[in-house]
């Protein structure tokens, strides 16, 4: 076991360790067990984070852009010493298996080393002998980081690079159901960062609703559902908060008639189900053309049946649990919804209720009706309904007849019938004949309801700073 699964987990507060006398466990979702407690943080405890993020932000604005975005790479580089201690505690909160960790726990490390790169540069508007106007960025204060349960780290990084590089300074609050990896890494890195610049507290609900509501905090970076995403816009109006909203998905995938079946099931299918589907840009409707769509159906039957389900932590697992009880709950409504409408399952369609973990078969849903709920929601499990299309003018309304606007897929051999359908597609970010394909320098947000803002890129970096105009009327005594 790694050690830092058995290490005490405290919050961290102006560079100080603290701990509660409230605290709460944390599950392994394969075994269901409780392996760790945390602390759960009072009012107080914020209100003095607050403060003395705002106290350090002061001087850590006016730190020069290098040694900010040494510190950023030097944080990286702290994450890749512990990372085999990183793997180990993400699967055992998280349950990912141990290539999804790798995955996540890497990516992070190149996350802080290249965004730790990146700048802002003034930009020269006006340079007369009478006049200058310069445009620059400044940064906004205290950020607060509202973080899932999916991805732990990443999403935690995609906020702390940038929020750090461009001046800010942050308070982390992880999801209570992963609370383990972001206090740990929030901990071990305040030998690199001067006091309250970085911290990181674990609470309830409560601690959330606080933050977002704080008159202290200049920004809330939230990624997580839709419903959550509302409430969260709603409390920061109440100051004129900042905010990047990255919130849920229901991706289309659309199939076109001249793919090859066999070589694309495994593709569609980690489109759908890579992180068991608990990841906002998981393939959640998939659209056969109908003359492949038995073929098509067959062969990612044939393909899940060789994926492992199970403990993370086993060598052999493809696909780990559902992360925590209620979304198991959740997930277990769309099986019993599909039940009770009679709809066909081309694989799977029962929860073992006395399996030890949280765990789920991969199911297969054959082509259900349009507005089931399977199709119009977000199950964020791994049920995946096929349907069936004929018209190309029809799929593609279809595929943007939703709420949502995260992601969208296409697959085909005719590229310029991919590309077509693909620039019709209400998503920001639209994947042709690949998927869940990132970039700290590409451009990451949502379309109508996924999300407000953008993550990543030199826009998601912007998103941590003001815009500001200087101007200078070089010949004092008269009028521009």
């Amino acid at each position: 076991m790694s050690a830092l699964t058995t290490f005490e987990y405290v919050n961290t507060i102006n560079g100080e360790r603290r701990g509660s006398a409230n605290t709460v466990p944390v599950y392994n979702p394969a075994t269901g067990q409780a392996f760790a407690e945390v602390p759960v943080a009072s009012r107080e405890d914020l209100d003095e984070a607050v403060a003395t993020a705002g106290a350090a932000f002061v001087k850590w604005s006016a730190t020069p852009l290098a040694e900010r975005q040494a510190i950023v790479s030097a944080i990286g580089d702290r994450l890749e010493e512990r990372a085999q201690e990183f793997l180990s505690l993400l699967t055992a909160e998280q349950g990912k298996p141990r290539a999804m960790a790798e995955w996540e726990v890497y990516g992070s490390i190149a996350w802080f080393r290249e965004v730790a790169k990146q700048e802002l540069p003034e930009q020269v508007l006006e340079d007369t002998p009478e006049r200058k106007v310069i445009s620059r960025h400044t940064p906004l204060g205290v950020v607060g980081a509202i973080v899932p349960w999916n991805f732990p780290i990443l999403l935690a990084v995609w906020k702390i690079a940038p929020a750090l590089v461009a001046g800010n300074t942050m308070i982390v609050k992880p999801s209570p159901f992963t609370p383990l990896c972001d206090l740990k890494l929030v901990e071990l890195v305040q030998d690199l960062v001067p006091a309250g610049v970085l911290s990181a507290m674990s609470g309830d609900d409560d601690l959330g609703k606080w933050m977002t509501a704080h008159p202290g905090i200049a920004k809330i970076a939230f990624t997580g559902s839709t419903e959550t995403g509302r409430h969260v816009m709603a409390s920061a109006a109440g100051t004129i908060k900042r905010v990047t909203l990255e919130l849920g998905g229901n991706d289309p995938a659309i199939v076109l008639p001249d793919v090859d079946p066999k070589k694309l099931a495994p593709p569609i299918f980690w489109a759908a189900f890579q992180n068991n589907a608990q990841f906002c840009n998981a393939a959640k409707r998939l659209y056969i053309h109908e003359d492949v769509y038995d073929a098509v159906r067959d062969e990612l039957v044939a393909f899940a049946k060789t994926v492992v389900v199970g403990d993370g932590s086993l060598p052999e697992t493809q696909l780990g649990p559902i992360q925590n009880k209620p979304q198991l709950e959740k997930v277990a409504e769309y099986f019993d919804d599909c039940v009770a409408n009679g709809y066909t399952f081309a694989l799977g369609g029962t929860i073992d209720t006395e399996s030890e973990g949280w765990l789920v078969p991969v199911t297969l849903v054959d082509n259900p009706p349009e507005d089931s709920r399977l199709v119009t929601e977000e199950p964020f499990g791994p049920i995946l309904p096929l349907l069936k299309w004929s018209d190309e003018a029809d799929v593609i309304a279809r595929a943007n007849n939703t709420i949502w606007g995260l992601g969208a897929t296409v697959w085909g051999n005719d590229l310029a019938a991919v590309e077509r359908i693909g620039r019709q597609l209400e998503a920001g970010t639209v994947w042709l004949n690949e998927v869940h394909q990132y970039s700290p320098h590409q451009v990451f947000g949502g379309h109508k309801q996924s999300g407000l803002g953008a993550e990543n890129s030199l826009h998601g970096l912007a998103e941590y700073t003001n815009h500001q105009t200087v101007c200078l009327n070089r010949v004092p005594g008269t009028v521009a």
